[in-house]
């Protein structure tokens, strides 16, 4: 696609410095608007509540521009989403839905909606499409063998859901209801999932709507000229980070606790080489294709080293294409991080990106060793509860221990890693759904000693009020969150099914009355115990932070 200039068009390509900010920081809010009309728009509580969805526009090359800070895990990963579209002739008017994560998806909850930008000219007869929106939102169900979509079992994707390639829902500007019917169709309670869907058309409207009203503002050729100048400027300041890193290659390996079908651990092997102004990580070594459903399309791969490379350079650089330029992935075909259909993956991306971030988070560890903070909870603690008749699915990523700093504590309760969502809040919970929540609170201890100590995990026990199936996708159950630098490793999680505890992956159905709880890993310590400031130690005991002796304060569960 060619841009033309007009009369009325700003024809010089070079942008000044503050007209530079100026569009940077327009662009990003076009994105973060798109994310407020999601949010507002949407009927679930996992969108509406717990904000699990994304943003971002994109050239009319597929280039991300602007992302809105959502979640890591969809954010690298929109790339494949474009240019999976791009390969269907786009026109303007024309939206796109896609879940496939063979063809430009995650996992199949994931919907991606790509629409393309076109805003008329006066006299122009055919609009020229100039970039695309993107909205991903998690729906709280899209068919499968499970409520929810996140079935611990399953052994390729067909049981995980709807399977949707590129497919246009909207052409030139009207609504294909046969595509909405046959998606609607195929899930559980299709009123929620109507809902936002639509939530979604809005967002990305919203997005044409705003880049108009840049064109306006600065003329049409100036917004396109930016496009091109905030990449350059992300890639030249991400470029003079990378340098400053000491040439070398760095490796390390780390487990996965079984994939729902064997409990067996499973390696990913990772060598990192910074060589000048460029990273390559290559994933050769790491386990072959699994028989269960912790494959990850090497799209979630690739965002978990962005989110990594961005984590040990500066945060302020300006998210967008040109930060990934110098950062090469590669992954072994038909391997965990890049396999074939018809693998099963829904857990690739919620519990396998959390440890391919430790796995080149403790590579880097080498070249930068101050930026790099103790492993965290490393786990999503996926908890999905839902009824068969599609009458209600609760789905809910539970917060844990953030790693501690090499100047800080660890973050208690909190997302970490590949994920950035918001808790449910109990009341909204209670009335959307027929669950009661027993207990809601952090666990004293469960972070690791250090100088600095690592922040504590949760536990979340709710009573099922209705006859239900329970899934839970979870991981650092079995090999503890390390400390560094001679910190200790962080408490270990934990799921219990009416007091009995039970494996990482697990689906069961349940009976009303169930109660379920999960506590969730802290985060390990940073530096040696005996180094904790005392001031430090008595603010632990006395938030109830640490309830035990020093000697004995090694990352225990909550007293009940």
């Amino acid at each position: 696609m060619t841009r033309e200039t007009d009369a009325e068009s700003d024809s010089d390509d070079s942008i000044d410095p503050v007209t530079l900010e100026v569009l940077r920081n327009q662009l990003e809010s076009v994105a973060e608007e798109m994310g407020q009309t999601l949010i507002r728009g949407a009927y679930s509580p996992n969108i509406k509540e717990r904000r699990d969805c994304s943003t971002a526009l994109f050239d009319a090359e597929g280039r991300m521009i602007a992302q809105a800070e959502h979640i890591p895990v969809h954010l690298g990963a929109m790339p494949a989403a474009v240019d999976a579209v791009l390969e269907y002739d786009p026109k303007p008017g024309d939206v796109f839905v896609l879940n496939d994560p063979f063809t430009g998806g995650t996992h199949l909850p994931d919907v991606t909606m790509v629409s393309p930008i076109a805003p008329e000219r006066e006299g122009e007869e055919t609009a020229e499409i100039v970039g695309f929106a993107v909205s991903r939102a998690h729906h709280a169900d899209v068919g499968g063998m499970t409520p929810g979509s996140m079935p611990a079992g399953a052994q390729e994707i067909y049981q995980e859901g709807l399977r949707l390639p590129p497919t246009r829902l909207v052409e030139g500007g009207e609504r294909r209801e046969d595509v909405q019917s046959l998606i609607l169709a195929n899930v559980r309670n299709p009123t929620e999932r109507r809902a936002d869907l639509r939530a979604q058309l809005a967002a990305n409207e919203r997005a044409e709507t705003r880049l108009a009203a840049l064109f306006d503002e600065h003329g049409r050729e100036t917004v396109l000229a930016g496009f091109d100048a905030v990449i350059d400027y992300s890639r030249e300041r991400i470029a003079e980070e990378i340098a400053a890193l000491p040439d070398g290659t760095y490796e390390a390996t780390d487990l996965l606790e079984g994939d729902g079908i064997t409990d067996e651990d499973i390696e990913i092997r990772v060598s990192v080489t910074v060589d000048g102004d460029a990273i390559d990580v290559d994933f050769s070594g790491t386990a072959g294709q699994l028989e269960g459903n912790l494959n990850a399309p090497i799209a979630v791969a690739k965002s978990a080293v962005y989110f990594v490379v961005r984590c040990i350079t500066d945060p302020e650089i300006p998210p967008n294409h040109g930060c990934y330029e110098p950062v090469s992935v590669h992954a072994p075909e038909g391997s965990l991080l890049n396999p074939n259909p018809p693998a099963a993956v829904v857990g690739g991306n919620v519990e396998t990106s959390q440890r391919v971030t430790d796995v080149v988070f403790t590579a880097l560890a080498g070249a930068a060793p101050e930026r790099v903070p103790a492993q965290g909870q490393g786990t999503m603690n996926n908890l999905t509860i839902g009824a068969r008749d599609g009458s209600f699915t609760y789905y809910e990523t539970i917060g844990g221990g953030f790693g501690a700093r090499a100047d800080r504590d660890g973050m208690d309760g909190v997302q970490v890693g590949m994920t950035n969502t918001l808790n449910t809040p109990i009341e909204s919970l209670e009335t959307e759904y027929p669950l009661r929540v027993e207990r809601y609170a952090l666990r004293p201890g469960s972070g690791g000693r250090g100088r600095f100590r690592g922040g504590l995990g949760l536990e979340r026990t709710v009573t099922v009020e209705a006859d239900a199936t329970v899934s839970l996708l979870t991981e650092r159950r079995r090999h503890a969150p390390k400390g560094v630098a001679g910190g200790e490793n962080g408490a270990t999680g934990e799921n219990l099914i009416d007091g009995e505890s039970v494996p990482a992956k697990t689906t069961v159905d349940v009976e009303a009355g169930t109660t379920v709880s999960v506590r969730t890993p802290g985060g390990g310590g940073h530096g040696e115990p005996s180094e904790r400031d005392e001031a430090a130690l008595a603010d632990d005991r006395s938030a109830g932070k640490r309830t035990d002796t020093d000697e004995e304060a090694k990352g225990g569960v909550a007293d009940r």
